[in-house]
C-alpha cells in the first residue's frame, strides 16, 4: 500500500486535473495498491491538515476538465517561516500533517513559489516530487511546463478577435497579456496573433520607437497597429531605477497597468484612439488544449514512475523533446527568463515585429 498526498499550489491553469489523473492512472496500471490524500486549497490543505479521501474512480473524466478539483491558494514562500492568521507554524503543521497521515510521497503541482516550498520540505526530511505547473512557463530546468500552450491559445485568441474591429475602426489596439517577470507567453501570443509590436519584461521598451513602429505602419498604409503588452513589461526609463525607487513610482501609479500608461503616452504623441483589451484570468480558464492534455499526462506518468522508483526529490521535466527528472534542488528559485538572444526573437524581428528597443 502506497500513501499519496497530492496538492495544487499558486495560480490555477489548464491541465493541472490532467496531469494528477496520469500519476494515478500510471499507479492503477501498474496494479499498485493506493491512498490517495488530496489537499485542498494548496499548501494551506496541508498546514490545515484539510483533505478529501481520493480513489482512481474520482480521476476519470478529468483529462479535458480545467482548473483543480483539489483547489488551489497563494502560501508566498517568502512568508512561509512566518505564524499564519491563527498563528501556527506552518512548516511544522506541514510535517506534522505528513507524519501523522503517514505519507510516502507528497506530489506537489505548482509554479517558482510552490517549488520553493516543495524544495524546503525536502530539505525538511519529506520525500516529494513536483510537476512543472505555469502558465508562464518560467520554471527553471524544464523546456515547458503544462498549462503554458492553452494560455497561449487562449491570448492568441484574443488578439484574433481584436483585428477585425482594430481595422474597422482604425485604431491602436494594445492586448496586456499575463507575464510580471517573463515574456515566454506574450511573445508566443504575439507572434501567433500577428501582433505588429510585442513588449516583454526582458526587453525594456523606448515609448518613442513604439511610436516610430506606429507611425511607419501608418504611412504604408495599415489602417491599424496591434501590441501585445506583458503585464510585467518596462519602460527603458523605469528599467534604470532601483527597486526602492521603481517601487515607490508604483505607490503612486496613475494607471491600472503599464498597458494604459502606453496608450495614454501613444494617444496624447500622436493623437490616435488606443484602446486597451485585458484577457485577464480567462488565460487561465478553460479546457487544456490537446497539446497540454498530452504534455500534462506524460509529465503525471513520469511521476508515477518516480513513486515506483522510491525516487524522491525530483522534478519532471521537459529537455530536448524528452520527459527527465531535475533535482528540486536545482530548480527551486531560479526564474527561466527569454535570453534578449534568443532565436525566436531574432526570427520576430525578421518578421518586421517591434519589441521596442
Amino acid at each position: 500500500m502506497i500513501r499519496i498526498g497530492m496538492l495544487t499550489s499558486g495560480g490555477d491553469c489548464q491541465a493541472l486535473n490532467a496531469a494528477m489523473r496520469g500519476v494515478v492512472k500510471c499507479l492503477d496500471a501498474s496494479g499498485t495498491q493506493m491512498e490517495i490524500y488530496g489537499f485542498l486549497n494548496g499548501y494551506k490543505g496541508l498546514i490545515n491538515s484539510d483533505f478529501k479521501m481520493l480513489t482512481p474512480r474520482d480521476f476519470s473524466g478529468l483529462l479535458t476538465r480545467g482548473g483543480t478539483i483539489l483547489g488551489s491558494s497563494r502560501v508566498p514562500f517568502k512568508t512561509i517561516h512566518e505564524p499564519d492568521e491563527e498563528g501556527k507554524d506552518k512548516v511544522a503543521c506541514m510535517k506534522q500533517t505528513y507524519y501523522k497521515l503517514q505519507l510516502d510521497v507528497l506530489v506537489v503541482l505548482g509554479g517558482n513559489g510552490s517549488q520553493k516550498t516543495a524544495n524546503l520540505l525536502r530539505e525538511e526530511g519529506l520525500n516529494i516530487i513536483s510537476l512543472p505547473k505555469t502558465i508562464d512557463n518560467d520554471l527553471w530546468g524544464t523546456d515547458m511546463t503544462f498549462g503554458f500552450q492553452s494560455a497561449v491559445d487562449v491570448a492568441t485568441n484574443a488578439i484574433d478577435c481584436i483585428h477585425t474591429t482594430a481595422d474597422s475602426h482604425g485604431r491602436v489596439f494594445i492586448v496586456e497579456v499575463m507575464g510580471h517577470k517573463v515574456g515566454w507567453l506574450t511573445l508566443n501570443a504575439g507572434i501567433a496573433g500577428g501582433a505588429d509590436i510585442i513588449l516583454i519584461p526582458e526587453i525594456p521598451y523606448d515609448i518613442d520607437k513604439v511610436i516610430e513602429a506606429i507611425e511607419r505602419r501608418a504611412t504604408n498604409g495599415s489602417r491599424f497597429t496591434i501590441l501585445a503588452v506583458a503585464e510585467g513589461a518596462i519602460s527603458k526609463e523605469d528599467a534604470k531605477l532601483t527597486k526602492k525607487e521603481y517601487k515607490k513610482k508604483l505607490s503612486s501609479y496613475a494607471f491600472p497597468s503599464v498597458s494604459y500608461e502606453i496608450a495614454d503616452q501613444i494617444q496624447k504623441k500622436t493623437g490616435r484612439e488606443v484602446r486597451v483589451t485585458v484577457p485577464g484570468h480567462m488565460q487561465r480558464g478553460g479546457v487544456p488544449d490537446p497539446y497540454d492534455r498530452v504534455f500534462a499526462s506524460r509529465v503525471g506518468v513520469e511521476a508515477g514512475q518516480l513513486i515506483l522508483n522510491k525516487e524522491y526529490g525530483y522534478m519532471i521535466a521537459y529537455k530536448n523533446r524528452e520527459m527527465v527528472k531535475v533535482p528540486l534542488k536545482e530548480v527551486a528559485g531560479k526564474l527561466k527568463s527569454l535570453p534578449k538572444d534568443a532565436s525566436i526573437i531574432k526570427e520576430a524581428k525578421m518578421l518586421g515585429i517591434c519589441f521596442g528597443d
